[in-house]
Formats: structure tokens, C-alpha cells, sequence
């Protein structure tokens, strides 16, 4: 299952300049989430992390990776947030960052469901580019009303 950026809109809440997911190359509901993020120069935070070498900061590439496995939780679901909530992150563990992600990267995240229990969804994620890990972690993430 392929989604475009209207479609990913569409599972997420978020906007510009926090809107982390280009694309969904690959999904399969109730497992997995392959998704794409085109890292450009013009990404705000590059003004300032770093001006003489510009490094996506790794908080931002796991955001990445919680905003794909929301959509594969949403799709899972079969709903969207309009019609449920909204999933925050609740945790992280064993994050690692392996290698920097730079301008013209395209970061492919991957994620997979664990497990979920009374709203409360665990996930593994990795980020690559180029065939290259560069992040991996563990997520949880929970289920809210809408506001």
C-alpha cells in the first residue's frame, strides 16, 4: 500500500515545519510501515544545527519514526484521527544513532508493531539511508481523545 502526501495528511495531524513523512512506500496493517522523509537544506532547523555542517538532529529523525508508526496505527485501526484521537509518543528506549543524516538524504523509516494493549502501542523503528542504519529505537505510543 503506497500513500502519497495528501494521504499522509490525512493519518496525521501534523503541519509544516513538523510534518516528518513524504511518503509511504510500503504498509501492512497490523505489522509494519515503510515510509520516506526527503531531508533538504531548507529544513528550518539547519540554520542552527549546524551552520558550517548541517546534521538532522536525532530527536527529529526519531519523531520521524513515531509520526510512521502513528500512520501504521491509524491504518491498523482502520480510522483516522479525525474520528478517534490523536497517538502521542509515551516513550523511548535503546535509542542509538549510528550516522549522520545530512541534507539530500532521503531517510527511509521503518516500523513495527510489537504490540498493543489497552491503548498502548509498542513499536520497533529504524532509520536508514541509503541501505545504512543510522537510527534505531524502540517507541510507545498511546492513544487520546481528540482535544
Amino acid at each position: 500500500m503506497i500513500m502519497d502526501i495528501e494521504q499522509v495528511m490525512q493519518y496525521l495531524p501534523h503541519r509544516y515545519p513538523f510534518l516528518l513523512i513524504d511518503k509511504v512506500i510500503e504498509l501492512e496493517p497490523g505489522k509494519r510501515i515503510t515510509a520516506l522523509k526527503n531531508v533538504t537544506i531548507n529544513e528550518p532547523f539547519f540554520g542552527g544545527h549546524f551552520p558550517c555542517s548541517p546534521v538532522m538532529p536525532g530527536v527529529l529523525i526519531l519523531e520521524a519514526m513515531a509520526q510512521a508508526a502513528g500512520i501504521l496505527s491509524f491504518k491498523t485501526k482502520q480510522c483516522t484521527p479525525e474520528q478517534i484521537g490523536i497517538i502521542y509518543f509515551a516513550g523511548i528506549d535503546n535509542a542509538r544513532f549510528k550516522k549522520p543524516v545530512k541534507p539530500g538524504d532521503q531517510l527511509v523509516l521503518k516500523a513495527e508493531i510489537v504490540r498493543e494493549m489497552r491503548g498502548i502501542w509498542k513499536y520497533t523503528g529504524r532509520a536508514e539511508v541509503d541501505g545504512a542504519l543510522v537510527a534505531e529505537a524502540d517507541l510507545m505510543a498511546t492513544l487520546r481523545d481528540k482535544p
